[in-house]
């Protein structure tokens, strides 16, 4: 009896959103998709009941965008379990040994599903349970132990309730808008985060001289209403770093155009219908062709190597200085040190003055950021393209069954596998390491909002595909026969 039979009974009763049956119409797909947006937007400003905000510390702190939620609330959790089980299951599929075929076994696809599910909910444990009961992260209130008579202990579990039914609404969200919206709920959730740091950036309003936003600092800077410095190198300084923020905005643009254009270059193999004379199209192998997901898999496995640091250092009476050093909660030396990544430019910029951290430190800490982004970013591509039917096989199968061929070679999967096989693993591991390049360069320039670097990368491009994928709808819409010919329905 293997793992599988044993597991069954549980992993196939797992709860599941349940899929349309037929076609779902494009108005009822956004529908399905802004409702989600709303009501996310509505849970990350549900606070833990319970909880002394004022002492409260985000333990997740820089990498917040990436895992979308929000500090002290429902969503405290974010998309971080999801995240940590998707590492997991990456993994032990790319090491093969969950010996499960969800390509083409229906069977090993529930399974799968349900393992996913299992593993969420224990990240959910192992990530929440920390937070509340070991350090001061997310302390209990003190009046509120008092006024129901349950004691300290009594109230952290409540909060612990409280965002562990947070993880698994998330959880759920994102199967909804997969199944039954447009994109994915864990871009989506990122989009919103990310987007609102970006819009409070650019326009908050806190007083002109304060720390604005872009927009009303540069009316103050124009209106006289912000002092600027005499010195011509500190009024560089400030215009370019500081209040003007004019280095965060050029990196901000540049991200922009530069996802944009990788996105649009791409190598197209044409295609052909078998039976439908003069139908023919083409199958774009696109330079960031695992998309920029895999890269919240590599950030996210670093927020958790973080996280852990920060858990032990509150847990562990004497931790040991090689392992780490910290100051008011900050890492500042240790193993740890050199395994944070490089999240703005006061993390680096000593001659400037913005840290007082040797460079050689900063050097290493910049060096094993790098290989950790573009090696991780490369690996966990392949593993993505692998696990999400993207391959050379899947691919090829698809083309295959829907009616499609390469014009000049023999209609069978074999064949066109060894096309695909010349240019996906290629660009897969070209695109992975590009994309972690870029995460590492925008976090040491900095971003509008104090995005951070990946951050905006992601929301960029799944801003970016979320469009060919409406586009793509409504092209169906319109046109029902295209449905059969790309499986959509």
């Amino acid at each position: 009896m293997g793992w599988k039979d044993a597991a069954e009974p549980v992993l196939a009763r797992m709860p599941a959103v349940a899929r349309p049956e037929g076609h779902v119409p494009f108005r009822r797909k956004l529908g399905w998709t802004g409702g989600i947006l709303v009501l996310y937007f509505f849970l990350t400003n549900v606070t833990l009941f319970g909880l002394d905000a004022a002492t409260a510390n985000d333990l997740f702190g820089q990498f917040r965008s990436i895992l979308a939620g929000q500090q002290g609330s429902v969503l405290q959790l974010g998309i971080g379990p999801i995240v940590t089980a998707s590492i997991v299951l990456q993994l032990l599929g790319g090491a093969d040994l969950l010996g499960l075929d969800t390509d083409n076994n229906p069977r090993d696809q529930v399974l799968y599903q349900g393992l996913q599910k299992l593993l969420v909910g224990v990240m959910i444990v192992l990530t929440g349970a920390p937070m509340v009961f070991a350090g001061n992260f997310l302390p209990a209130d003190q009046a509120v132990a008092a006024s129901l008579g349950i004691g300290t202990l009594g109230v952290k579990g409540l909060i612990f309730a409280q965002i562990a039914v947070g993880g698994v609404l998330i959880l759920f969200m994102d199967e909804i808008v997969s199944k039954w919206g447009v994109g994915s709920g864990v871009g989506l959730f990122i989009i919103a985060g990310v987007s609102q740091q970006l819009v409070g950036g650019l326009f908050s309003w806190q007083g002109l001289g304060g720390t604005s936003g872009f927009f009303p600092t540069w009316i103050g800077i124009v209106t006289g209403a912000v002092e600027l410095p005499a010195s011509p190198t500190d009024l560089l300084s400030t215009i370019f770093l500081g209040q003007g923020q004019l280095l965060a905005l050029i990196t901000t643009v540049l991200i922009f155009g530069i996802v944009v254009y990788a996105e649009s270059v791409r190598v197209e193999i044409p295609l052909s219908h078998a039976r439908v004379k003069g139908a023919r199209g083409r199958f774009p192998v696109k330079l960031i062709y695992a998309s920029v997901l895999p890269m919240i898999l590599v950030r996210a496995l670093q927020a958790n190597i973080q996280f852990l640091g920060r858990i032990l250092n509150n847990s562990w009476a004497a931790m040991p200085a090689w392992l780490g050093q910290y100051t008011s909660g900050q890492v500042t030396g240790g193993l740890f040190y050199y395994l944070a990544p490089i999240q703005s430019r006061s993390d680096w910029m000593w001659f400037l003055g913005l840290t007082s951290a040797d460079p050689l430190d900063i050097a290493i800490r910049v060096l094993i950021d790098l290989v950790f982004m573009i090696v991780g970013g490369a690996v966990f591509a392949i593993f993505w393209v692998e696990t999400t039917g993207m391959g050379p096989e899947s691919t090829a199968r698809q083309i295959q069954n829907s009616g499609m061929q390469i014009p000049g070679f023999r209609r069978n999967p074999q064949v066109i596998e060894k096309v695909m096989e010349r240019y996906i693993p290629q660009v897969t591991v070209i695109g992975g390491a590009l994309v972690g390049l870029l995460a590492v360069m925008a976090n040491m320039l900095g971003t509008i909002g104090a995005v951070s670097g990946t951050g905006l990368l992601l929301t960029v491009s799944i801003t970016y595909k979320l469009y060919e994928e409406i586009a793509e709808e409504q092209l169906m819409e319109m046109h029902p026969m295209m449905r059969n010919m790309f499986g959509s329905e």
